[in-house]
């Protein structure tokens, strides 16, 4: 598979009144087509400032990203972003919601409108079309999130701990609803999260940045013996716990 995504050597500094506080070193990365790619680390040590370098919504201080062989630049159509809270508007429509990012993009077309349409139904959300976000649970919510950023057609999704601010077991239930749209979509995803279990039961590669400044300190293939692997069914095999030992020493959390 050709790699859609490669950080060459990032590094990133941030000014400060007692001078330079370095936050990434030599971060070099590659990220290959429909790769599902978890990010965990320390708190502090730049997990969300390496994907709003990978967005190109921050220039690194040094490196380059390139997406699809292109050198990021700045934001791209290309890749499509989650946050931790949905960010819907309370006084749009579900549907209304889910074009946004179109309209935004000057590109609400009939075939974009249609797309939408498709989506929501495909999804379980277009009973809910006419609804507001009020309207609907916390887990319908991120899906109509995600269906919004779909919708704009991007290659790469990027997730900056978009389920922390769900409860646990709604939590669960969408770590396999969104993993299943992805998949299904065929889209390369790059995941930061806190939470070990969850990084290790979605991703194909988990990377473990160290303490700030944040480098890759190690990768791992995960590999689980599944014929129709779901985050849910990977919490329940052996390796599951292994994976999770290895981590959370490397993690050094208990420091």
């Amino acid at each position: 598979m050709n790699n859609v995504v490669e950080l060459n050597d990032i590094g990133m500094k941030y000014q400060s009144l007692n001078g330079e506080i370095p936050a990434l070193e030599h971060i070099s990365l590659k990220v290959r087509q429909g790769e599902f790619v978890s990010i965990v680390g320390p708190s502090g040590c730049g997990k969300s400032t390496l994907l709003s370098i990978v967005s190109g919504l921050l220039r690194p201080t040094s490196g380059s990203v390139f997406v699809e062989s292109e050198k990021v630049m700045g934001p791209s159509k290309k890749i499509g972003y989650m946050l931790q809270k949905d960010h819907l508007f309370d006084w749009r429509t579900i549907t209304q919601n889910v074009l946004l990012g179109l309209e935004i993009q000057k590109a609400v077309t009939p075939e974009a409108k249609e797309y939408a349409e498709r989506l929501l139904v495909t999804y379980g959300l277009s009973e809910f079309g006419h609804k507001y976000p009020s309207q609907l649970s916390g887990g319908m919510r991120q899906r109509a999130a995600l269906i919004r950023t779909l919708v704009t057609n991007p290659q790469i999704l990027l997730l900056d701990e978009a389920f922390s601010a769900l409860d646990y077991q709604t939590r669960l239930a969408v770590n396999d609803d969104i993993y299943a749209i992805i998949k299904k979509e065929n889209k390369t995803a790059i995941m930061v999260t806190h939470d070990i279990a969850e990084s290790i039961s979605m991703a194909d590669r988990v990377i473990v940045l160290t303490r700030r400044p944040g480098t890759v300190k190690s990768c791992h293939t995960i590999i689980f013996g599944l014929d129709k692997r779901t985050p849910l069914k990977s919490r329940k095999v052996p390796e599951f716990q292994t994976y999770f030992e290895q981590i959370w020493k490397e993690l050094d959390v208990h420091v």
